[in-house]
């Protein structure tokens, strides 16, 4: 028998995206032969997923996974929003979140991960859940927040199932105060950041290149008003301070009660909690933020299936 090299995996893996368990077994069945093994994956339905992977994958869903001072979120694609409701895509992104409690953000190390409860990784059960049903997925993203002491919360607006849906967020809290009202607190701020979309946890965390940006756009603002340069200054700082109440977490006002800002709602949890409260981190995915998805003419692609089925 041909020896089944990895270069040989390899190269069967990427001539077909099936996963690398099947192509071992595919190239055991021919005897080492290549193009034969790619046969048998596509007899056995293994080879589709190499035939999606060029297809726009922007909907799916967000999965959250919480253990006590740790949560991960993930965001798993798939083409179209029917996919978010079948069970096997569901448990897929359910479990991917618990193997990031591990990996965290590397979202490589996580395809390499094993998948909970298998002998093959998690990129590799993503493949075999392409080619039964039918759409290209990917993994697009991985996050992670720890604390050393506290708890890490999470929310899931309109879940579709417990930890699921379109938009997730992660909050940690650092404390060494009662941890259940702490996991409230970081409920209702994860409730927060849904709503607010904060772009960084303090003023110190602006991104640089967007507050030129900003400050810029600010200081052209004023100029256009004629009032001289030591006035333009002020008015952009006075201004920016307006842009950082707008992206800053801990510079939002609550949303909850309208008045509040968020640093001090932390502050005063203290008390309630019986010790100092830090807000460390949060995390917010939205699913399919900044995928660009083709506008689709059905008409034309109707017309396009019917030219190429005549042809």
């Amino acid at each position: 028998m041909a020896e089944i090299t990895a270069a040989l995996v390899k190269e069967l893996r990427e001539k077909t995206g099936a996963g690398m368990m099947d192509c071992k077994k595919a190239l055991g069945e021919t005897n080492g032969d290549l193009e034969g093994a790619v046969d048998w994956l596509r007899k056995k339905g293994l080879a589709a997923a190499a035939k999606k992977s060029g297809r726009v994958a922007a909907e799916g869903l967000v999965a959250v996974a919480t253990a006590g001072t740790a949560g991960a979120a993930v965001e798993v694609n798939a083409e179209t929003d029917f996919v978010a409701r079948n069970d096997k895509f569901q448990g897929f992104a359910a479990e991917a979140a618990k193997v990031a409690l591990t990996t965290g953000t590397d979202i490589e190390a996580l395809k390499a991960a094993a998948y909970p409860g298998a002998a093959h990784t998690v990129q590799d059960e993503l493949t075999s859940l392409i080619a039964t049903i039918g759409e290209n997925m990917n993994l697009r993203r991985a996050a992670k927040l720890s604390v050393s002491a506290g708890v890490v919360t999470s929310y899931i607006h309109t879940a579709i199932a417990p930890g699921l849906g379109k938009i997730g967020v992660l909050v940690a809290l650092e404390s060494t105060g009662d941890a259940a009202k702490l996991t409230e607190l970081g409920k209702s701020i994860a409730m927060h950041v849904a709503a607010a979309r904060p772009e960084a946890l303090d003023i110190a965390d602006v991104d640089v290149s967007a507050l030129e940006r900003e400050k810029n756009v600010l200081a052209d603002q004023a100029r256009a008003s004629g009032k001289p340069e030591s006035i333009i200054e002020k008015m952009v700082e006075g201004r920016l301070r307006k842009y950082y109440e707008e992206v800053c977490l801990l510079e939002q006002t609550y949303v909850i009660d309208g008045e509040t800002k968020i640093r001090k709602v932390v502050e005063a949890a203290a008390k309630d909690v019986g010790a100092p409260v830090k807000l460390t981190g949060f995390v917010r995915f939205a699913l399919g933020e900044g995928i660009e998805k083709a506008a689709s003419d059905f008409a034309a692609e109707v017309a396009a299936a019917a030219g190429t089925s005549n042809g």
